[in-house]
């Protein structure tokens, strides 16, 4: 997108920033030149982003008035994009009060508009019979429409872009099941949308009219049954046409254990997703391009969305996934660093190896850890506790990574996150699998006393309670199996690696 040709720019606060649509708005709205400020409850998980610089980042959560109001001061428009989708038992009482908490505060700072991103609804069902996940955004959507601060409500469907949800479900399941026995919702109809299409709505919503306080209804041009887009979707990615047999027993619960073992999605992100998959889902107007004009070539065609989401996959562009946001209930706390730890139980498993290479070839495998590219040590036993995750309701090994070879601050990388990466050095990942307790994984690049590159590995623990403890020991005995190999296989990858120049970036043997 372009300058905006409509005036000076305005002061935008983006929630959700660390999310999937938040963090490609952002740079959507400094290119059409507004200002913006970030409202993250991790301020450190947006320091890698390219667009970090140019931005103000305020720590804070939607739930807390105070940090919600320090971040309303001197704004202009709003963007509410957070919501505790998947958050298990309370969603809608966490989702009714933050959005309560938002419009309260933006109506006290005098903010000209709020604009929200919330779910297409069906015609002519109670809202009771809807998915609570449904429910929840369309009630999301009338409390900000009630707050007094004019409100724009964007109500989309399935948003097909790379790295998005609805979108990783849709890739895998067509691409890993060449036979399909699937739910009834697949003959639901739906009306997809691409995520180039929802940013330009989003960018363009912050010039609307002081009147206009509504909702509105935004889809592309096609209107397609999930069966239908997968087959769609295999002749776009060049697969043969898939033989899919739908069936009437599959429950939403059934059909988001189905969805999670197949997918990289868990299980309680594809319970939602699926869920709003049982009503049709079309828009019943287009009244946003009275505000927004579609420019030539938009709204995006759902083969084209598909094309274009699959040239970011191979090309290794995709700069949000939905894994970008840490699942509900995932640990957040940071590596403990308080001497007083010493004194409490924090188990530690340590490795330190010398590495026949260059520290620039040790931190190249240490950075390219994980996804496709492994974990170095016994897969059976990663590849069992991933399955054990999923099983257990977590995101298991499927997630995998951003980029095949850099990582940043934020980043979902399987069952881990990066905590903290200092760059040819450090690399600092905190588990989200489930776990009795707290875990880190710590991996380190450096030259020792004697000019020697040296490989320094920990894995730490924080048990909750008995079974944190009786799990810490009930798994003490793989360590050198798992970690202890993983040391060596880092090692032995770094000195098989070419060496390269650090004058001018060349490889030689």
């Amino acid at each position: 997108m372009n300058g905006d040709e409509a005036g000076p720019g305005l002061h935008c606060l983006v929630t959700g920033a660390t999310g999937y649509i938040g963090g490609r708005l952002v740079p959507e709205l400094l290119a059409a030149g507004h200002r913006v400020r970030c409202l993250a409850r991790s301020p450190g998980k947006l320091r890698d982003h390219p667009w970090a610089g140019e931005v103000e980042v305020v720590a804070g959560d939607v739930t807390r008035a105070e940090s919600v109001a320090e971040a309303m001061r001197g704004v202009d428009v709003a963007y509410y994009l957070v919501h505790a989708l998947g958050a298990g038992r309370g969603f809608e009482d966490k989702d009714r009060t933050a959005a309560r908490t938002f419009g309260e505060q933006a109506r006290a700072a005098g903010v000209r508009r709020i604009v929200y991103l919330g779910g297409l609804t069906p015609v002519g069902v109670p809202e009771r019979q809807l998915s609570p996940h449904l429910r929840s955004r369309s009630e999301v959507g009338r409390i900000l429409l009630d707050s007094g601060v004019p409100t724009t409500v964007l109500r989309a469907a399935v948003i097909i872009g790379s790295g998005s949800a609805s979108f990783e479900m849709l890739r895998y399941l067509t691409e890993r099941l060449p036979v399909m026995v699937t739910p009834r919702w697949v003959r639901t109809r739906t009306q997809p949308i691409a995520v180039r299409d929802v940013l330009r709505l989003l960018v363009g919503s912050a010039r609307m009219p002081d009147e206009v306080n509504r909702a509105f209804d935004i889809g592309g041009p096609d209107v397609l049954t999930y069966r239908e887009m997968m087959v769609r979707y295999a002749a776009n990615a060049g697969l043969p046409r898939r033989v899919i047999v739908p069936v009437p027993v599959l429950t939403p619960g059934l059909s988001s254990l189905w969805v999670g073992l197949v997918t990289p999605v868990p299980a309680s992100l594809a319970r939602p997703l699926t869920e709003s998959l049982r009503h049709e889902v079309v828009c019943r107007e287009r009244d946003i391009e009275r505000y927004v004009p579609a420019p030539p070539g938009h709204p995006i065609g759902f083969d084209e969305a598909v094309r274009l989401a699959l040239q970011r996959v191979r090309d290794a562009q995709v700069t949000t996934r939905w894994s970008s946001a840490s699942p509900p209930g995932a640990p957040s706390d940071p590596l403990p660093t308080d001497p007083d730890w010493a004194g409490g139980s924090l188990y530690t498993d340590r490795r330190e190896l010398t590495v026949h290479a260059s520290p620039e070839a040790l931190w190249r495998v240490v950075e390219g850890i994980g996804g496709e590219n492994s974990w170095y040590s016994f897969p059976l036993a990663w590849a069992a506790r991933g399955w054990l995750d999923r099983l257990a309701g977590g995101v298991g090994l499927r997630r995998g990574r951003r980029d095949a070879e850099r990582l940043r601050v934020g980043d979902s990388l399987d069952f881990w996150r990066v905590e903290e990466i200092e760059p040819g050095h450090l690399l600092r990942l905190r588990a989200e699998m489930r776990l009795p307790g707290l875990a880190w994984l710590e991996m380190c690049a450096e030259l020792d006393g004697r000019g020697r590159t040296r490989y320094r590995q920990r894995a730490l623990f924080h048990p909750h309670g008995l079974l944190g403890h009786a799990y810490w020991w009930g798994v003490s005995p793989f360590h050198a199996l798992v970690f202890g190999g993983m040391a060596r296989n880092i090692a032995k990858a770094a000195a098989r690696a070419p060496s390269v120049s650090a004058r001018d970036g060349t490889a030689a043997r």
